[in-house]
């Protein structure tokens, strides 16, 4: 995907405050409020832009731990089986197929470490398929960014 320096300015923009007006992205930018909209559907239709979110901060909601699970499996045959039962965790807010250690890696939220425990233990250690699990939680998180356009 090319993409001029318009488009760039446009993408950090809303990267920045995705609420922003059209048309204070078309004044800062010095295109037209149409020509912005142009190049987000060109944009939007090249799926360099994937959707549009808001954000929650999950400690305003009491989720105060925020862990890494490395899941071990018996075999990558239950693969599927295992990720379906996991998508049902709704502590669960990612999880990757990964190619190190663990065959799954995933990030959960809880509310604190006596909720990550239960977690582990009534949620994740009795899916069939697992061997065993590592876990690593997060004391602070420093980094957290889109790719720099």
């Amino acid at each position: 995907m090319k993409i001029d320096g318009i488009d760039k300015k446009i993408i950090r923009s809303l990267i920045k405050d995705a609420r922003i007006p059209i048309l204070s992205i078309a004044r800062d930018v010095g295109i037209s409020g149409a020509a912005i909209h142009q190049r987000l559907r060109k944009l939007e239709k090249s799926e360099l832009i994937d959707s549009y979110q808001m954000k929650i901060n999950p400690k305003v909601l009491g989720y105060t731990t925020v862990a890494f699970v490395g899941v071990f499996l018996e075999t990558t045959a239950v693969l599927s089986s295992i990720i379906k039962r996991i998508k049902e965790i709704k502590e669960v807010v990612e999880c990757h197929y990964t190619s190190g250690n663990f065959t799954i890696f995933i990030k959960v939220l809880c509310k604190d470490n006596e909720d990550l425990m239960l977690l582990l233990d009534t949620k994740i250690k009795i899916i069939n398929g697992v061997s065993k699990f590592e876990t690593f939680i997060s004391l602070n998180q420093q980094i957290d960014r889109q790719i720099h356009i």
